[in-house]
């Protein structure tokens, strides 16, 4: 039986340090800033971009590049290894399909060559937590088969609930439109939002203030973790540099949940592009998506 690599993209939020341990193959997704296209070797820190968008620029981003794409898995098929690819949600970016027709055009030009693709149907550590899972089931000997199975069937588990901070960034994506992002502004209205069983971003409710959304996300997980309350799978904090705001959170899930492993990050900027500064989320697996 072949090895395997696991792969992923850039949008799954995950730790540089977690990326490296793991040897995590990562495809990047694209944003511009000033005629800049940042992604490959030239990259912001989450601080500096969130910094350029709150003096007002707006940013634009782009899906992964299909030669990228090509190299990366061209690359693993050449060293003998198969491919688990795990991928941002099709319904919000054209780069899983991308990627599947990347991997089968390798396939076909290397019979033999196996790579899977997982649309995650997820967003940020909600995707991050699929190739977690893959990474610890692989580490406890787990087959490829066996781990691609498992992923599918509990593929509704990985559960994501974010507010916003700024309204006007979800308008400018075409999430709201521009009289409910005034009106809510105006009497401060912050939406909940989560990530559907299709893969889209959609509107749960809202709270009025931005404390109040942080303790309804944070709610909103406690009811819905089920039997994943007693486990050790993580749950993530993510953030559009907004750390006090994240660790206000963190410390809600440690008082309730102790035992629970948390982990903190920041949204990567070509989601962050669309959220804005001051997003945040709570990503974890339960039994209510």
């Amino acid at each position: 039986m072949k090895d395997f690599v696991i792969t992923a993209d850039s949008n799954s939020d995950l730790l540089e340090s977690y990326i490296k341990e793991k040897h995590i193959g990562i495809i990047p997704h694209y944003y511009d800033l000033e005629g800049i296209t940042y992604g490959d070797e030239i990259n912001l820190t989450p601080k500096d971009f969130y910094d350029k968008m709150r003096s007002g620029l707006m940013p634009t981003t782009m899906a992964s590049n299909p030669e990228v794409i090509r190299k990366t898995f061209g690359d693993y098929v050449g060293q003998g290894l198969d491919v688990l690819h795990i991928s941002f949600s099709s319904a919000l970016s054209g780069g899983c399909s991308n990627v599947v027709t990347g991997a089968q055009e390798i396939c076909e030009e290397n019979p033999g060559a196996r790579i899977v693709v997982i649309d995650t149907l997820n967003a940020s550590m909600g995707e991050g937590l699929f190739i977690m899972k893959a990474v610890q089931m692989k580490e406890e000997g787990k087959t490829f088969d066996e781990i691609v199975t498992w992923l599918e069937e509990h593929k509704q588990d990985f559960c994501v609930f974010f507010t916003v901070d700024d309204l006007n960034h979800l308008h400018r994506g075409g999430r709201i439109s521009k009289t409910t992002a005034i009106l809510g502004t105006m009497i401060n209205i912050k939406p909940i939002l989560t990530v559907n069983d299709e893969g889209q971003l959609v509107a749960h409710s809202s709270a009025r203030g931005r404390k109040k959304s942080l303790h309804t996300i944070f709610n909103n997980m406690l009811d819905s973790l089920g039997k994943y309350a007693d486990t050790d799978d993580p749950i993530c904090v993510v953030h559009g540099d907004s750390p006090e705001d994240a660790r206000y959170v963190e410390g809600l899930i440690k008082e309730k949940l102790p035992n629970k492993p948390v982990i903190v990050n920041y949204v990567s900027p070509s989601i962050g592009a669309h959220s804005g500064p001051g997003a945040l989320g709570i990503c974890y697996l339960g039994e209510k998506k």
